[in-house]
């Protein structure tokens, strides 16, 4: 056990604590392999019956991986990249093979990283301090932890859009886009544990009875058409002149896309589009793959630094525009890395 993963079982229930509350319950490496060994131990343990996940504190779920110690180990060319990432997609993959029930309590900022150790899950908890993304291609990378998965698999073009624009969802959008299972409010989630503890043969008609409604309706609903419309092209190309013929708000998108990296636009919407056709496995492999490669670049280094470091805002991405991003640039992400393939 660490000290950031607490682990516990309450009657037949198992349930893993993320307490890195300093750093919004980001992910590193020994969380994942944590996380990783207590799932191993509880699906072999037939005194457990399902396992949930939440995130100490009030503010956050898990806010994604540790982009900032990335940074560095890139930085510094240690091993530290590649060990991440395949300890945290072999994690998404239990989590989305896992055999038992596994229910992600989404009480806060439920972002990266974040969404790989819920949205593989059977049930999806959102509360009125939700607040979803995958804000990737702001920092130079791509919706990962198996998000080329989930993402395609969500209602018409929404996959795409929340990939590329890294939008920001509440729980009413969550549930609207189906990437929630259940509005539950965070005042009740004690309660729900302890529901699960003692009546863990039927989680499903344990969470419908803490299931409500939302307070608001979905603001998603009123762009759809939109996002339909416009997100659905086979090219960034497409999808950037399909919003420049449109409305406001579709000009809006654009403005927005413009500010995002043009290298992981390119390779985002290619894996999204293999991903729609790939099992969870073969995402998480093409993944490992692309980021191994974003490694050598530098999109990721000058996004995080703009971002998260120097926090200017203003990065400056190689190539600046789409156009220069060749096809031919973008198969190269796909490629084996030097440090070769993921091991699931």
């Amino acid at each position: 056990m660490t000290n950031t993963v607490l682990s516990e079982t309450r009657g037949r229930l198992g349930l893993i604590t993320l307490d890195r509350q300093k750093a919004l319950n980001a992910l590193n490496e020994e969380m994942c392999t944590e996380i990783l060994r207590v799932l191993d131990a509880w699906e072999g343990d037939d005194g457990i019956a399902v396992v949930a996940i939440r995130g100490a504190g009030s503010r956050a779920f898990c806010a994604g991986g540790d982009v900032v110690g990335l940074h560095r180990a890139g930085t510094e060319g240690t091993a530290d990249w590649e060990n991440f990432f395949a300890q945290e997609y072999r994690m998404n993959h239990r989590i989305g093979t896992y055999r038992k029930p596994y229910v992600a309590l989404m009480d806060g900022i439920t972002m990266g990283g974040g969404v790989g150790i819920s949205i593989h899950g059977d049930y999806r908890i959102a509360t009125e301090n939700t607040l979803f993304a995958m804000p990737e291609t702001g920092i130079g990378l791509i919706p990962d932890v198996g998000g080329t998965h989930a993402l395609p698999r969500l209602p018409g073009a929404l996959g795409a859009y929340l990939g590329l624009t890294g939008a920001r969802l509440k729980a009413e959008d969550c549930l609207y886009a189906e990437i929630a299972t259940h509005y539950v409010p965070a005042a009740n989630l004690d309660a729900l544990i302890e529901a699960l503890a003692s009546d863990v043969d039927g989680v499903a008609g344990v969470i419908d009875r803490f299931a409500a409604s939302p307070e608001q309706p979905p603001t998603l609903e009123a762009y759809r058409d939109g996002i339909d419309k416009h997100f659905s092209g086979d090219t960034c190309e497409a999808i950037m002149s399909s919003l420049s013929m449109g409305d406001e708000w579709a000009e809006g998108q654009r403005d927005l896309l413009m500010k995002m990296s043009p290298t992981s636009m390119k390779l985002t919407l290619r894996a999204l589009r293999e991903g729609a056709h790939d099992d969870l496995a073969a995402c998480l492999e093409r993944e490992y793959r692309i980021v191994g490669n974003i490694k050598r670049g530098n999109d990721f280094f000058e996004g995080v630094r703009a971002q998260l470091i120097d926090k200017d805002r203003k990065p400056r991405w190689n190539p600046s525009n789409l156009r220069d991003v060749t096809d031919e640039m973008v198969d190269a992400y796909f490629q084996t890395p030097p440090h070769g393939d993921l091991a699931l």
